[in-house]
């Protein structure tokens, strides 16, 4: 009986200390990861990509708003922003003071669910784009866009927030044009059926968010869940994705398979503050000559 109580005593003691370090400093842990992926035409110069995602900031979150405000420095040629900027109402200011030093960098964004109900509804459109010209990144929220980036036409297709069944991909599918350097699907969530629809259209990068990297993961072993029907192992990094991989899991990528990265975001919600054996990240995605 008392082995039995020590052994719960020992069991609860190492809980506290797992979630004390998941919730103190974990979570606070932010890094910038960074790939290097072969997308670009022959002979293309390289480009930086500064991926952003799931800041889920919260008024007070001080130390997270100015690591991301330190992201200004990288200089990237473009900002892809993938939703859940935000947990509070509170927070918008904020955010656009983190956000500030990008200004003036070609960007584009998506929504994710915590920008419309943060408790209630409010749109991010609105600090993000004209007409209040704070960052002036092109919301991709169902649409195709072309930005110039760093001279180059990059081509874009992005849809609302799948996880919400917002997406309209029907709705601005196509193919993409072969004058464009890049062609590039983002999304918040990275559902298949949005993955698959870009990547059958012929887009050569997908970014997402969303999942969180899982949050709570397991070393050794990695993400339990993604909140989405994308499978464990695509949970955050690097990727092949193809029509029908999520179905052919193990199988060899084709040649033409598109890449896919999603990013294990910044923040976590605000009903589970705690990361654990997944630190909070940005992305910095060089993209380099395919040849």
């Amino acid at each position: 009986m008392h082995l039995a109580l020590r052994a719960a005593s020992v069991v609860g003691a190492a809980g506290a200390i797992g979630v004390g370090y998941a919730s103190l400093v974990e979570r606070n842990a932010y890094v910038l990861r960074r790939f290097t992926v072969p997308v670009l035409p022959p002979g293309h110069r390289s480009l930086d990509v500064l991926h952003l995602s799931d800041l889920h900031l919260m008024p007070g979150q001080r130390r997270k708003a100015a690591w991301v405000a330190e992201l200004a420095d990288l200089r990237p040629d473009l900002v892809v922003n993938t939703g859940d900027n935000i947990s509070h109402p509170d927070a918008i200011p904020a955010v656009l003071e983190a956000f500030s030093g990008l200004e003036g960098v070609p960007g584009v964004f998506v929504l994710g669910s915590n920008d419309y109900f943060v408790p209630k509804f409010k749109n991010p459109a609105l600090y993000l784009v004209p007409p209040r010209p704070d960052l002036g990144w092109t919301d991709l929220t169902n649409t195709r866009a072309t930005v110039d980036v760093a001279g180059s036409a990059v081509e874009f297709v992005g849809v609302d927030d799948p996880h919400l069944k917002y997406d309209r991909y029907g709705l601005v599918s196509g193919s993409f044009s072969p004058e464009a350097a890049l062609s590039v699907g983002v999304t918040h969530a990275p559902y298949q059926r949005v993955l698959d629809a870009m990547a059958r259209d012929g887009a050569s990068l997908l970014i997402a968010g969303h999942t969180h990297g899982g949050q709570l993961c397991v070393p050794g072993f990695g993400a339990l869940v993604t909140n989405c029907d994308l499978d464990r192992g695509r949970a955050k990094g690097l990727s092949r994705w193809w029509p029908g991989a999520g179905r052919s899991l193990g199988s060899p990528a084709p040649n033409d398979a598109a890449w896919l990265e999603v990013s294990a975001g910044l923040g976590t919600s605000p009903f589970a503050p705690v990361r654990f054996a997944c630190r909070p990240e940005a992305t910095l995605l060089t993209l380099v000559s395919s040849a």
